[in-house]
């Protein structure tokens, strides 16, 4: 069984310091001023060996209002809650605003501690009994163990001691599995060691001399040593109040909120989806774009309320929302946040995220948005990690995920998901792209992009009935800049797979698309042919032949005269030069023999071999040299091959 984590909440001098320190021995006030002011201020840690022969972490948290973001982060990681309330006070407000914290995160089991026992009478302690029980009915302190202590006297702490130990041998703690993360909660140098940060470890294990990464950023370290409760180990596992000694980090590039991590585990975002609860107990309602402050781990962000259906949330109300921020954050689905007003602060509420990379939703009142916002977060809430990967991949479109991104996305790695991915592979909702890099696609995308290119094909044949077809990157192209290279790829090469396409060399076309000359096309084509031939070796520039066949559109013209290249009646010399086949061909005999007579030919001797300019020479002898049939040297050129 992992370790397991006690977390202290209530209101301030209600004696949780106290407590810890009756209980384990352990001063958890460190601070100069937390010592003179009698109040806690930052967290506090602790450590305690249970009669069972498990040892747990304890994490004190301050009480004073001013302190509620340090509060929030110690919970954080917290498996059972130690719920304090002075009995001479009773419930105060931050007694109800750190009960509301830890239900928000996600707290499921606790214990109640009625302290200062020893500064009430007896009927005073029975009417306090009554209030809590009052206070926490419907809650998951309902039915929670009430302890009366005095930590003065020591009245009540062995059976505290005896409640703890109860609950850990009651329960299994399995260890979470996945990459290593752990929320910093405090960050300091150690002369002769270095940066050393501290905090929960919520997931996986990391072990001396591994990297990890620090997010939101990509600054990396590697681990130097690891301590839990100031013993040297060698790998922590979740669940361990930790200390890690890094190499390669100074104190100032990293601060609370961050997450250190495996690398690769984790992608920051500015975006993420979540599940609201409004607190029933706020005085008002909660308006569409309203400025919060954000806490997710350890970190206080700040940020806005988008509301996706509705104008306002009504106080008590549950709803589906995005969190728009104004810092990058790191974290997976599942996990936990509370927010608080802006100014004045109190806790408004809080909930779980539900996606962690989202896109931007905007917040549209149409029936059609509403219906298509709803249809997500139902999915995102109750579908199962199969329907939640469909629902990333379409989100993604064309770009697709690779398995790296889905499980960042989903919170799930390595063989757990590939496990899940197993049955929508096999009956094809979601295809691999791309096995290198392990590139999806969901299969409606898939489709949507194949008939695109199929559409795309067909309009273009319409227009240009001359034309062969498209070039492969004009046909990519068509499909927007988000497509990826190996996306276009795999959907062309399965229309091809499927015979509806065809690929030429690097031209595409319809399967069954065949040029189809009209019957002044096919005038046209005649006379373009009989006015090359005419013209012999002195051709005319590209532009003299438009000039003359103006009559006809020049769209037309140069549908034939590509056609006439295709089909090799034409050659194209240069951008403003074609000859016909029959005239090129008897150019190259004559070079040939004229090369093999006297050994080699320069750009004058082969405007006495034809009587052409340089205007047309140095254009047909480069050539020849493109056609491999001559290479130059120097001024002149002989033939690749002897004849």
């Amino acid at each position: 069984m992992r370790e397991i984590v006690l977390g202290t909440a209530g209101h301030v001098d209600h004696g949780k310091t106290s407590l810890v320190r009756a209980l384990t021995g352990i001063e958890t006030d460190r601070l100069k001023e937390e010592k003179k002011r009698g109040i806690t201020i930052e967290l506090g840690f602790a450590y305690l060996d249970l009669p069972c022969g498990h040892r747990i972490g304890i994490v004190d948290v301050p009480g004073h209002e001013r302190f509620v973001k340090n509060m929030v982060a110690g919970v954080t990681g917290m498996d059972l809650l130690a719920f304090i309330i002075a009995a001479d006070e009773g419930i105060m407000p931050q007694t109800r605003e750190h009960f509301e914290i830890c239900r928000l995160l996600g707290v499921k089991q606790g214990m109640i501690i009625v302290t200062k026992k020893d500064l009430v009478e007896e009927d005073w302690l029975e009417m306090v009994e009554d209030e809590i029980r009052e206070f926490c009915v419907g809650s998951f302190l309902e039915d929670a163990p009430m302890v009366f202590v005095s930590s003065t006297t020591g009245e009540g702490i062995d059976k505290v001691l005896e409640v703890i130990d109860g609950f850990v041998r009651q329960h299994s703690f399995q260890e979470v599995f996945g990459p290593f993360r752990l929320p910093v909660d405090r960050i300091f140098a150690m002369k002769g060691f270095g940066a050393v940060i501290t905090g929960t470890s919520i997931s996986g294990r990391t072990s001396v001399g591994e990297d990890l990464r620090f997010y939101p950023g990509e600054l990396v370290a590697k681990v130097r040593g690891i301590q839990v409760h100031s013993q040297s180990v060698e790998e922590v596992e979740a669940g361990h109040r930790t200390a890690i000694n890094l190499q390669g980090v100074d104190t100032a590039q990293v601060e609370r909120g961050m997450v250190v991590a495996t690398p690769g585990s984790l992608q920051a975002n500015y975006m993420l989806d979540c599940e609201l609860l409004y607190l029933a107990s706020n005085a008002k309602a909660l308006k569409h774009r309203t400025r919060v402050r954000v806490h997710l781990g350890t970190a206080e962000l700040v940020g806005r309320i988008s509301l996706l259906d509705r104008d306002e949330l009504g106080a008590g109300d549950e709803a589906g929302i995005q969190i728009l921020l104004e810092q990058p954050v790191a974290v997976w689905p599942g996990d936990r946040y509370v927010i608080r007003s802006y100014s004045p602060v109190s806790t408004i509420g809080g909930g779980t995220v539900l996606g962690n990379l989202s896109p931007r939703k905007r917040k549209r009142l149409a029936d059609a948005d509403r219906q298509y916002n709803s249809e997500v977060f139902k999915i995102l809430r109750h579908g199962s990690i199969e329907d939640k990967a469909l629902l990333f991949l379409r989100e993604s479109g064309a770009k697709g995920l690779t398995f790296d991104d889905l499980a960042i996305r989903l919170g799930l790695f390595g063989k757990h998901l590939k496990k899940v991915l197993e049955p929508p592979l096999s009956t094809r909702k979601i295809v691999v792209v791309d096995s290198a890099s392990q590139r999806y696609l969901a299969a409606d995308v898939a489709d949507a992009i194949r008939q695109t290119l199929v559409d795309n094909l067909t309009a273009y044949h319409r227009q240009n009935p001359l034309q062969a077809g498209l070039s492969k990157e004009e046909l990519r192209s068509g499909l927007g800049r988000r497509v990826d290279q190996k996306v276009f790829g795999f959907c062309l090469n399965d229309l091809i797979r499927k015979e509806m396409v065809v690929q030429e060399e690097s031209m595409v076309h319809l399967a069954g698309h065949q040029v189809a000359l009209k019957a002044d096309e096919e005038q046209l084509q005649k006379d373009i042919n009989l006015w090359y031939k005419e013209k012999g070796i002195f051709t005319p520039t590209f532009k003299e032949t438009m000039e003359f066949f103006a009559d006809y559109p020049e769209k037309q013209v140069k549908g034939v005269i590509d056609l006439q290249l295709r089909e090799g009646k034409l050659v194209k010399i240069s951008e403003t030069l074609y000859y016909s086949k029959e005239t090129i061909d008897g150019l190259i005999e004559a070079v040939k023999e004229a090369i093999n007579r006297e050994g080699e030919i320069d750009a004058p001797g082969f405007k006495n071999l034809t009587g052409l300019t340089r205007k047309f020479s140095i254009p047909i002898l480069e050539y020849l040299d493109r056609i491999k049939l001559t290479i130059r040297i120097g001024d002149k050129r002989i033939l690749r091959q002897k004849s």
